[in-house]
């Protein structure tokens, strides 16, 4: 695995140089010659973070799955105003 480092002025001028150079490793993007960010491809991200569906997937509910939902019913006692 190759590790690219580009600085954030080549970065800017050439987006499509750091994409592709993510097919072979991350891309280290510095700011004043500190690392400051880290451009990956989606699979190297989901690999490191062990993700293998998007969040609208995860949060999506099957079909015709239903939720059984009985709240407690509220006993709201009214009392006279006390002027």
């Amino acid at each position: 695995m190759a590790i690219t480092t580009l600085s954030s002025r080549e970065f800017n001028q050439d987006v499509s140089k750091a994409k592709r150079a993510t097919k072979d490793g991350p891309v280290f993007i510095t700011d004043r010659g500190k690392p400051t960010h880290v451009l990956l491809s989606v699979e190297e991200y989901r690999k490191i973070t062990h993700q293998r569906r998007n969040i609208a997937d995860a949060l999506a509910m099957p079909e015709g799955a239903a939720i059984d939902f009985e709240p407690p019913r509220a006993n709201i006692a009214t009392r006279p105003a006390d002027f």
